[in-house]
């Protein structure tokens, strides 16, 4: 019994040493530098998580057609939201509960529509950071859809849009993102939580490794939940050789959603 207890200490011990080693090493990670002597944030990233099916904390559970067998079923996943739960107001929360019994259809992913902010940086799908003397640019591979990060003088939105309008600045090594003018269509993942066209969100970009950047979002919506929240996550850089973003235009997939039901129908 006590050599198995010393065993355990040891382990602990030593899992204890290599995470302080991990931190320090983190701490001391300097990221190459860009044309302009900030951090180098250019590459391919992808997240890998369940994120993209819903942010907080959820079970597997089957998908939205039976057809599709265990293949459409929703993997298993923890929150990614900083003390686990979005805190919506009570009335907002009946209004995520229904887009979740309507997602087949409701989801704006189904209907290939812009993923928004922040659920375009953890969808399934990979996205490239550009930086660039104008200003730094997110290429996104779903929809094919893009944002510009302007690094100059900040702008006010002229209009609401799907991934809003997104002034940017340095805080050290980090990226910081300002993104307001957001439309309030877009969800935040496809388990039917979302917010209004008064969300404000606050990103955070930093690269830790030569590997990782991390990810984090504050979303402040005063209409639908009671407080700010934040979700962080790692994000991961595709190193593969030839590693490219590649086309995924998928409005032709969403086609019979969006206009079936407008077909002509065939006179009886």
């Amino acid at each position: 019994m006590r050599v198995l207890v010393l065993t355990i200490v040891a382990f602990w011990l030593a899992a204890a040493q290599a995470s302080a080693q991990a931190s320090s090493q983190s701490a001391a990670y300097r990221a190459p530098r860009s044309f302009d002597g900030h951090a180098d944030l250019s590459g391919i990233y992808q997240a890998v998580n369940t994120a993209n099916w819903d942010l907080e904390d959820h079970s597997p559970r089957a998908g939205t057609m039976w057809e599709t067998g265990a293949i459409g079923s929703e993997p298993g996943g923890q929150s990614v939201v900083e003390e686990g739960a979005i805190p919506y107001k009570p009335e907002a929360v009946a209004k995520k509960k229904a887009n979740f019994d309507h997602r087949r259809t409701a989801d704006p992913e189904a209907k290939c529509y812009m993923p928004g902010i922040p659920r375009a940086n953890y969808m399934p799908y990979p996205f490239q950071i550009l930086q660039t003397p104008r200003g730094i640019m997110f290429v996104y591979e779903f929809a094919s859809a893009n944002r510009l990060v302007n690094m100059g003088k900040p702008e006010e939105a002229g209009s609401d849009t799907w991934m809003g309008t997104n002034n940017g600045h340095w805080e050290g090594d980090t990226l910081v993102i300002d993104v307001t003018g957001l439309n309030g269509l877009a969800w935040f993942d496809r388990a039917g939580n979302y917010a209004s066209s008064h969300l404000h969100v606050v990103e955070r970009f930093t690269r830790v490794d030569p590997y990782h950047l991390t990810y984090e979002a504050a979303m402040e919506d005063p209409t639908v939940f009671t407080r700010p929240w934040k979700i962080s996550m790692p994000l991961y850089r595709k190193v593969e050789k030839n590693a490219q973003l590649l086309e995924f235009k998928c409005v032709e997939f969403a086609e019979e959603l969006l206009y079936g039901q407008y077909k002509k129908q065939p006179s009886k």
